[in-house]
């Protein structure tokens, strides 16, 4: 039960015995795992249905969570989501919960390229400006990751540090620059809006050069889009930025300067785990350091200008 605790005793034996055990007409389809993930860990089951297994996820919220927003926000969203068809409950044999969800064809971004720039640009824009819209009050809170980033020092510090200097390069004073000036934005004074809250490679599929999907809504919840504006430095190819924001179309100053700081965050999350992979850690993905280092350098040398106005971006909220 140890192994199956911390995550390395998950098999395709364990998972067609839970199939069997509360799913029997599923039992039988074909059954691969999905590589990545580490909070929860994934096999496809079928051609169109997916096990999402918790693994080093402790906490049943971000599942709960999924099964219970997904199918209302999937059919208002322009690219396909994984929604929710069957819950696994916890058993004796297995103590974390485990959901049937629909497959999102593509690769995983951190394994393929977007080539067509412009169309992922425009892709991505739609998509978040469907899911920004004001949360319902009973929506999940925020429970960090969406916090103003002078909220969020510590953790930039502990990235920044944890950085080998060759890693990190000479490029350190500029990425500080970068997060003081999204330290000294104006806070989000809009309603709260449905943000997907960890949008990042491993978090998008690409198909045909281009977005073709977003997974893993386990940290979705109700707070500042700049959050998920970071994405236009973290998943976009170089120049695409200045033109998924006019097509985003809602964004005013300061969320633009919130969002880039966040994007450097991110962009040194990546790097830290691509350095640890490289060091053989537990959790780390070598694969990330090379995605850390260019988006980090398009968060350098790409500020959008000019935003919209916080009056046009508030009359997007209230249509």
């Amino acid at each position: 039960m140890a192994e199956i605790e911390d995550g390395t005793g998950i098999t395709a034996d364990l998972v067609r015995d839970l199939l069997r055990e509360q799913h029997p007409d599923l039992a039988e389809l074909p059954l691969s795992e999905v590589e990545g993930g580490w909070g929860n860990q994934v096999w496809r089951l079928g051609e169109a249905l997916a096990v999402r297994v918790q693994r080093m996820d402790t906490d049943p919220v971000h599942q709960l969570q999924e099964r219970r927003w997904l199918p209302l926000l999937a059919p208002c969203l322009p690219l396909p989501v994984p929604v929710p068809v069957r819950s696994g409950a916890p058993s004796e044999r297995f103590g974390k919960l485990w959901t049937v969800m629909t497959w999102v064809p593509g690769e995983p971004l951190d394994r393929g390229e977007i080539t067509r720039g412009e169309h992922a640009a425009d892709t991505l824009a739609a998509f978040l400006r469907a899911l920004h819209v004001p949360a319902p009050a009973d929506a999940p809170a925020d429970t960090g990751r969406g916090a103003h980033p002078r909220d969020c020092t510590d953790g930039f510090d502990c990235f920044l540090g944890s950085l080998d200097a060759d890693v990190i390069g000479t490029d350190a004073a500029d990425v500080r620059a970068v997060w003081d000036d999204a330290v000294a934005a104006p806070a989000w004074e809009g309603p709260p809006v449905w943000v997907h809250g960890d949008l990042h490679p491993a978090n998008v599929v690409v198909a045909d050069g281009t977005l073709a999907g977003v997974v893993d809504f386990g940290d979705l919840f109700a707070g500042d889009p700049a959050v998920d504006l970071a994405a236009a430095w973290v998943l976009l190819p170089p120049g695409a930025a200045a033109r998924f924001f006019t097509a985003y179309g809602r964004a005013d100053e300061a969320t633009v300067r919130r969002a880039r700081g966040l994007a450097a965050l991110k962009s040194l999350f990546l790097l830290l785990m691509g350095q640890n992979g490289e060091r053989g850690l537990p959790g780390g993905k070598p694969a990330w350091g090379p995605l850390g280092r260019r988006a980090l350098d398009r968060v350098l040398v790409e500020r959008p200008d000019p935003p919209v106005s916080r009056a046009a971006a508030d009359d997007f909220l209230r249509r």
